[in-house]
């Protein structure tokens, strides 16, 4: 009797070719969304940097200020009002570059849940498709 129930409660399932090509899929989207959030948080992190020098520009009350743009590593002459106009024209091209980075990471996400959906379909409790965030 103990060998029947030890039989149900672990069913066997067969993994063809096309659900190991899903759990590979999933497995390398999954890596991608960790990278693409790693560099939308870098990304965020230097638009929020801009945003600080913009503030502190602001504060400012001499007519030339004198400024290290860290890129380039060159010290660079500019009026307030030239500074403040780099900085923005800065910030808008950083969020350019990361609204994209931000769909993508949604596109894979959608693409992730279908496979879950689809291998916990057929595997049930016997797949573990989530990440370990210990």
């Amino acid at each position: 009797m103990a060998a029947t129930m030890k039989k149900t409660a672990a069913e066997v399932v067969n993994v063809t070719f096309e659900d190991q090509q899903k759990i590979n899929k999933l497995a390398r989207n999954a890596s991608r969304i960790t990278e693409l959030k790693e560099e939308v948080e870098v990304k965020k992190k230097q638009l929020q940097n801009l945003g600080d020098a913009c503030k502190d520009i602001m504060l400012a009350d001499d007519d030339c200020l004198m400024i290290t743009l860290s890129n380039w590593d060159v010290f660079i002459s500019h009026s307030q009002e030239e500074t403040q106009e780099m900085l923005e024209e800065a910030k808008k091209n950083l969020q350019e570059e990361i609204d994209p980075l931000e769909a993508r990471v949604e596109s894979i996400q959608g693409a992730l849940a279908d496979l879950k959906v689809q291998l916990y379909a057929k595997f049930g409790s016997n797949i573990n498709l989530e990440a370990d965030n210990s």
